[in-house]
């Protein structure tokens, strides 16, 4: 799955443009290094995601095209904030 469409699902960020224009501006890391809107994701991923406030490091856990709201939580594990 795309990274962009991860955050999408995920509900990490709202917005899967948001998501895609984060990555474009190099706001993105998996495994330590900067990734495009296009990256494919696997379980096990860590990455970590700066915001204007700060980051979110986290591992993905599953990938699903689709979850509800209450579920999405479960797609990752938060590792450091």
């Amino acid at each position: 799955m795309r990274i962009d469409k991860f955050l999408k699902v995920s509900r990490i960020l709202k917005r899967r443009t948001v998501a895609h224009d984060a990555a474009a501006a190099g706001k993105i890391f998996v495994g330590g290094k900067e990734v495009k809107p296009s990256y494919r994701l696997k379980v096990g991923d860590v990455v970590e995601v700066f915001f204007a406030a700060g980051s979110l490091k986290f591992r993905v856990l599953e990938l699903k095209e689709s979850v509800k709201k209450d579920e999405a939580q479960n797609l990752y594990e938060v590792i450091g904030e």
